[in-house]
């Protein structure tokens, strides 16, 4: 490692407090505790009134960006950078769950401005283990920091530290995936894709090659277990890898052809895999299959099909039945898994891209217009059963994933977080 990463010595009582536990109701990454973007909650509202579900609270000060949030033991974690007029810096945030207020921001480093205004500021989601709280900035560097007083413990450089590398021109997007002892992500470079950290000091512990891999795309970790075996599944620029977790041995790969960005987090279901891409790209469904010395190979169950793209508002499994947004175009669709037949595909109220969440048998719908949706999540049909408009919309796309925790929906819009209660 080279002198980017600053340790900091974290004393005993600190790792031995740890709490490695998660209740139903935290979030505590990207797309929540397995990163299904399906939350457990149930008793939750089956309609909206016209204008929306009850405020809760609202804070304001998040600062530009397009990062959601995380949420564990009462406080909630995002990115932003320009959180007042006279400092454009991005900044990692900590918020109390149940008032807004803000506990305390951290500087992380300089803002993303590359692109027009669109594409600028943070996109990471921070995640959190209840002790300390880890971000990617668009820029590569990784930050760890205490959950109680923002101050940083550690940081490591994608780029000065692994020639990591982006499969676009877009920025680092992934949230890191916590797994026991270790922090893992992707700098995507051709000496190391992925690597492994200590998550208390930053040391690395492994890290493994995808072949001939473009760079980094902006899919976050996922896990699964095959024939007795933890398997790490990221989706880059290149395709899909497995990854054996205990020491980073590349177990299978499999390769896409190029396109423009390649961002949806992987679909799990037992062995099987759904990879999908935008910019007209596709889905496709794999299955993992173990072998006999400890090896997995993946079996091909359908192609790339143009169909099942999606750009970056996700992909949301219910039952057998996977929904997500046609590209970016706001016009969800329902697909059966195993196949990938479309059962249906209808424009939503909402326009442009749609970020997607579920819960108790309902689609979180959050459009890039700012109109947020509540549908049936029915494979027989789309039904709105409520939908507002968030205040605040238009200065730039709303792109944020919508969080389901503890009978409340978070929305990340612009400068301001939005809390509704939508229990019943």
């Amino acid at each position: 490692m080279t002198s980017q990463r600053k340790p900091i010595v974290l004393s005993v009582a600190l790792v031995l407090l740890t709490n490695f536990t998660i209740k139903a109701s935290d979030w505590p990454t990207f797309r929540g505790p397995d990163r299904t973007g399906v939350s457990t909650e149930t008793g939750l509202l089956k309609t909206w009134p016209t204008e929306g579900p009850p405020l809760v609270w609202k804070s304001v000060g998040v600062g530009r960006g397009y990062s959601s949030l995380a949420i564990k033991n009462g406080k909630i974690f995002t990115l932003g950078d320009g959180t007042t007029a006279d400092d454009p810096d991005e900044y990692l945030l900590a918020f109390d769950q149940k008032t807004g207020d803000l506990l305390w921001k951290t500087r992380t480093g300089a803002p993303w401005a590359e692109g027009n205004a669109n594409w600028q500021s943070s996109r990471s989601t921070p995640s959190t283990d209840g002790t300390l709280v880890y971000v990617v900035t668009p820029h590569g560097l990784l930050v760890a920091c205490d959950v109680t007083t923002g101050k940083e413990v550690w940081r490591a450089d994608f780029k000065a530290d692994f020639a990591g590398t982006k499969g676009d021109r877009w920025g680092y997007s992934e949230s890191p995936l916590i797994d026991g002892d270790k922090l893992i992500c992707t700098p995507g470079g051709e000496t190391a894709t992925i690597v492994a950290f200590n998550k208390t000091n930053g040391e690395m512990i492994w890290k493994a090659t995808q072949p001939e891999t473009r760079g980094a795309g902006h899919s976050s970790i996922v896990i699964t277990e095959i024939g007795g075996q933890r398997v790490y599944v990221q989706l880059t620029a290149s395709g899909a890898i497995g990854l054996r977790a205990k020491d980073g041995t590349v177990l299978w790969n499999y390769p896409i052809e190029k396109t423009t960005a390649v961002i949806p987090t992987p679909i799990v279901k037992d062995d099987l895999i759904f990879i999908a891409a935008g910019y007209k790209r596709g889905g496709a469904l794999i299955r993992q299959v173990p072998k006999a010395d400890g090896l997995i190979e993946v079996e091909e169950i359908f192609p790339m099909k143009t169909e099942l793209c999606n750009k970056h508002g996700g992909v949301v499994r219910v039952g057998d039945y996977i929904y997500a947004d046609s590209d970016d175009q706001g016009i969800p669709y329902c697909a059966r898994l195993l196949d990938g037949e479309i059962q249906w595909k209808e424009r939503g109220s909402g326009k442009n891209s749609a970020a997607m969440s579920a819960a108790d048998g309902h689609l979180y719908i959050h459009f890039a217009d700012g109109r947020m949706v509540l549908a049936k999540a029915d494979p027989t049909g789309y039904t709105e059963v409520g939908s507002f408009e968030i205040p605040g919309t238009g200065e730039r796309p709303s792109w944020s994933h919508p969080v389901i925790s503890d009978g409340k929906l978070y929305l990340r819009e612009n400068n301001a977080i939005f809390c509704y209660n939508v229990k019943e």
